[in-house]
């Protein structure tokens, strides 16, 4: 049974034809998954071709998903799912929740049909993010990667095919080369803090409260920055569990499981936030403008931030583009 054929007067590249007589032959119920294809050798023999056409087309089919290769036997197909798919895109994101959510349903309303998207996690756990990376290594065509402050996370990107790579959220000096759609937090943070410098004026310290191992060290910058700027109080702490809250004091929360432990504890003291104390949390969600009569927050667009990563990969551009953040005041400050 003839997979692959070749016309030499057509004027379709010898490696697509490969592609497509492999793909054809899926379609068409010549090739099942789990089934050989013919070796590299054979077809560049049969066909008076290089093995690098013939190693090109394959290394096309598995990227797309379509075939694998077995170390020392050859090219097995692999899925007859995907080969409507001319792009197959790997996301690796750092966890999943409310934000991140947003931003993948709008990433993958963006690609709609036009690409096969697969989305794994790291929870921040750098062996978990090297060994996503190796094992998926060549088996797609896009690689989306959410690196946050992971160390050595560039070393295990660089594995990668670099025209293939997209660093998303958040970016470091070592991936500058990447185009990327990403947070400024440095920046971010000193606007937000700075658009909200009347509010802020009725208080007479500023806390911070930081998790190093998950939040961009960007944060720190900015909230420093501005501080000393306007000659404000403050503090940085690691977490908050059963810390007294003292009046005139504003907390400044990236992570919400601490917002939660912070408004609890205001309670437990008869505090009222907004006039006893003050909270700025970070990234947007609804139940925010309703939770203590509103809580005021530093928000990205994360349905934007997915829309424009999305068109970009579809379009195979190499861009830099930092994603818009905001103040939305509310009653906790």
């Amino acid at each position: 049974m003839k997979i692959i054929t070749i016309n030499p007067k057509s004027g379709t590249p010898k490696y697509q034809q490969i592609t497509e007589g492999v793909i054809d032959a899926i379609a068409n119920k010549k090739l099942k998954r789990g089934e050989k294809l013919p070796s590299v050798n054979k077809v560049a023999l049969e066909f008076s071709l290089s093995r690098d056409t013939v190693l090109l087309a394959y290394e096309k089919l598995k990227k797309r998903g379509i075939i694998y290769a077995a170390k020392g036997k050859g090219y097995y197909v692999k899925s007859e799912e995907f080969i409507s798919h001319e792009q197959r895109i790997f996301l690796l994101f750092d966890e999943l929740n409310t934000f991140k959510e947003d931003l993948y349903n709008s990433f993958m309303v963006t690609i709609g049909n036009q690409a096969k998207a697969d989305v794994f996690f790291h929870y921040f756990n750098p062996d978990v993010f090297k060994k996503l990376i190796k094992e998926n290594n060549g088996y797609y065509s896009k690689y989306v990667i959410m690196p946050t402050n992971l160390k050595e996370a560039a070393e295990s990107i660089k594995q990668l095919p670099e025209k293939d790579v997209y660093i998303l959220d958040q970016t470091n000096k070592e991936l500058y080369n990447y185009p990327s759609v990403h947070q400024n937090f440095e920046k971010d943070i000193f606007n937000g803090l700075t658009q909200a410098h009347k509010k802020l004026l009725r208080y007479k310290k500023l806390i911070l409260v930081f998790d190093d191992f998950k939040q961009p060290k960007g944060m720190v910058k900015g909230f420093t920055q501005y501080c000393i700027r306007q000659n404000f109080q403050y503090d940085i702490v690691a977490e908050f569990t059963t810390n007294t809250i003292n009046k005139g004091e504003v907390y400044i929360v990236p992570d919400d499981r601490h917002l939660v432990n912070i408004i609890l504890q205001a309670k437990k003291q008869e505090l009222q936030t907004g006039t006893d104390f003050g909270i700025i949390s970070y990234n947007d969600t609804p139940l925010k403008k309703v939770v203590e009569n509103g809580v005021t927050t530093i928000s990205t667009d994360f349905k934007d931030m997915g829309k424009l990563l999305a068109e970009m990969v579809l379009n195979n551009k190499r861009e830099t583009i930092e994603n818009q953040s905001q103040l939305l005041l509310r009653n906790s400050l």
